[in-house]
């Protein structure tokens, strides 16, 4: 510690307006980086692979119960600790709502790519064998997971969080869209099956658990409600006067208040609600550039792995990835989930497993 904090002032101070938070962020960025790098080495046999799945299917249903039971039961405590803010509304062990949907949507992302993983290559030649394969669906051993899914959308949907139910939908259609098209070797009919009811399954239990609150909410959605535009506005104007290399990680609750005007809103920013324009405003745009690259990278080799691969676990977990990249691609647009360590983890998880779904080598016994 004597050592960090001798060399910390000399090192940082140079290209960040705030040494000790520069510091502090770089640590956790390198932790993140570890988590990754310890993913790819130790998930390497096909059972450590639906071991992790189902670990993350299981830490979202957690989550998804223990933030369905607080509301429905007007128990109101986040984690042991009574509830302040977005009371009846789910939230689990997170402060946020917004946070707790884009976590439950990571999961949901590992939970629909292992159900995909599961489905069988049997050819429906008439319309007997079609309603056998809809009844063994319905009632085999892949209803267990199936409920599991429905229980985290319900979780989801209670949050009513806009972003994150829309972000929710937008990738599960993006990526069941993208896995029909590259994947050669997929039983189409029937990933439009499992695809088809789950989407029932949405719209069913959003009809008890207040799916019609969150339309609500996107239709008074407003400028005069929201004062996000005028933040991301005065964030830009940061980033434009450190441009390459940015005010210093972790710096922009210090950086922010320079720029922002009254119209912000009475409120402290911590965060910008929007991932893209925190990081350029942090890292700049040559670093953040090249973050954006290493998650393109994996979505290339997800969608490889989609076209290529044979093994039906691969294919899951490559459809996991893409659908992950697509839904946090879409809600950090606002919000700041990759700010969130639980986020940031489970994300860099299922980043992993893009790449060992492509690079996974299939071996015998």
């Amino acid at each position: 510690m004597a050592l960090i904090q001798g060399v910390a002032p000399a090192e940082f101070a140079l290209s960040s307006i705030d040494s000790s938070a520069t510091l502090q962020q770089s640590l956790s960025g390198f932790c993140y980086l570890l988590i990754f790098c310890l993913t790819l080495l130790l998930t390497n046999t096909r059972k450590r692979i639906k071991l992790l799945a189902y670990t993350l299917i299981f830490s979202g249903l957690f989550q998804s119960a223990y933030g369905s039971m607080m509301t429905l039961t007007g128990t109101e405590y986040s984690f042991l600790v009574p509830k302040e803010y977005y009371r009846n509304l789910a939230t689990g062990t997170f402060v946020n709502r917004n946070h707790l949907a884009g976590y439950l949507v990571l999961t949901l992302s590992v939970g629909i790519g292992i159900m995909i993983s599961t489905l069988t290559r049997q050819s429906a030649n008439n319309w007997r064998e079609r309603s056998r394969t809809l009844i063994t669906t319905l009632l085999g051993p892949k209803a267990r997971l199936r409920v599991l899914l429905i229980i985290m959308v319900a979780g989801l949907v209670m949050t009513h969080s806009r972003m994150g139910n829309t972000a929710f939908f937008s990738s599960l259609a993006i990526a069941g869209v993208i896995a029909l098209i590259l994947g050669k070797h997929s039983t189409r009919s029937t990933i439009i099956l499992i695809s088809s009811l789950i989407v029932i399954d949405i719209f069913v239990m959003g009809t008890f658990f207040g799916v019609e609150k969150v339309a609500d909410r996107l239709q008074k959605t407003s400028e005069q409600s929201e004062t996000r535009d005028e933040v991301n506005r005065y964030t830009l104007e940061a980033i434009q006067d450190n441009l390459l290399t940015g005010s210093g990680a972790g710096t922009y609750y210090t950086n922010f208040p320079s720029y922002r005007q009254y119209d912000a809103g009475p409120q402290f920013y911590n965060h910008a609600h929007n991932d893209y324009f925190e990081f350029a405003s942090e890292y700049g745009v040559i670093v953040t550039s090249c973050l954006l690259l290493a998650v393109l990278l994996v979505f290339i080799s997800a969608l490889k792995a989609l076209r290529t691969r044979k093994n039906p676990l691969m294919r899951g977990i490559a459809f996991s990835a893409t659908m992950a990249i697509i839904a946090l691609a879409i809600h950090s647009t606002v919000d700041f989930n990759l700010q969130i360590p639980a986020n940031a983890t489970t994300f860099m998880v299922i980043l992993a497993l893009g790449q060992i779904s492509l690079h996974l080598k299939s071996r015998g016994r």
